[in-house]
């Protein structure tokens, strides 16, 4: 009697949890869409999966790169993730909020991102009066090499 209570009591559970009455009773995320695409035959760099999986890997070994060889590449950049997953709207969600697309997930998996002390939580901009940094190429990797305009003081 006490396994049949507690197998109906462990049922009940996982059902309520897998099964949730209402679309706004959900207890998974609300992942917002992506804004773009990595290219014309991928959407993200990786396999939606993967990425769900191994993101953070993907972005530490991209820091390493960047930080202590200066290579630099698009394919794990956290600038490109924000530029194709965060809306540019004015009125779009800062990763404060649970409907930004990073925060949307760790809010949920209670993981603290530090990253957006530092970087940009909506797409970074772009105009024709800006700038951006020059790339050389160095074997298979770009490393940007930024250009300093020379001024002269009278």
């Amino acid at each position: 009697m006490i396994k049949h209570s507690l197998l109906v009591l462990v049922t009940g559970l996982l059902l309520g949890m897998v099964m949730p009455g209402q679309a706004d009773d959900s207890l998974l995320p609300e992942i917002p869409a992506a804004q773009a695409r990595f290219s014309e035959t991928q959407g993200c760099v990786e396999p939606t999966a993967d990425m769900r999986r191994n993101h953070m890997k993907y972005i530490l070994h991209q820091r390493d790169e960047t930080m202590h060889r200066g290579i630099r590449t698009k394919q794990y950049s956290l600038v490109e993730c924000i530029n194709c997953h965060v809306s540019d709207t004015p009125d779009a969600a800062r990763v404060s909020s649970e409907e930004h697309f990073c925060s949307s997930c760790h809010s949920y998996a209670a993981v603290n991102i530090d990253c957006f002390q530092c970087h940009a939580d909506r797409p970074v901009k772009t105009s024709a009066t800006q700038a951006m940094p020059a790339v050389a190429e160095s074997g298979s990797a770009s490393i940007p090499v930024l250009a300093i305009e020379e001024t002269t003081h009278e």
